[in-house]
C-alpha cells in the first residue's frame, strides 16, 4: 500500500486542523450534519434521522453548529411558528471533506482488527 508523503505541518496547519477536528468529533455533530444534508430540516425530522439522541442534545448541538456558522436557522412566521434548519455553505464544504473518512470508514470498520493490519 502506497502512504502519501505529508510535508510539514506548521503550528498554524495545526491548530486549524485541530480545530476542524474538534467541531466534527463531537457526538452527534456529523449525523447532524448529513441529516440536514439528506433534506431534513424541521427538528422533529433531525431527531428521527439521528437515532439516540436525546431533544436537549439535538438542541444543543444545533445551536452550536449555527453558532460555528455550519448550520442556519431560519424562523417561519406561521401559526404555529416553524424553525427550519439547513446547512450554510461551510457546513456542506465541511461534509464535503468528510466523505474520504466516511468511505474509509466503510472500507475498514466491518474488518476485525487483525484482518486489517493483514492487508
Amino acid at each position: 500500500m502506497h502512504i502519501p508523503t505529508l510535508r510539514h505541518i506548521d503550528d498554524d496547519q495545526c491548530r486549524h486542523f485541530l480545530s476542524a477536528v474538534e467541531l466534527v468529533g463531537q457526538r452527534w455533530s456529523a449525523a447532524i450534519l448529513l441529516a440536514l444534508h439528506r433534506g431534513d430540516t424541521r427538528f422533529s425530522d433531525v431527531r428521527a434521522s439521528v437515532i439516540g439522541i436525546s431533544d436537549r442534545m439535538l438542541a444543543v448541538r444545533l445551536k452550536e453548529l449555527v453558532g460555528d456558522g455550519l448550520v442556519e436557522r431560519t424562523i417561519i412566521p406561521t401559526t404555529p411558528v416553524q424553525v427550519r434548519y439547513g446547512l450554510t455553505p461551510r457546513g456542506a464544504d465541511l461534509l464535503g471533506s468528510l466523505q474520504p473518512l466516511v468511505q474509509w470508514g466503510q472500507r475498514w470498520n466491518d474488518q476485525p482488527a487483525e484482518a486489517a493490519t493483514a492487508s
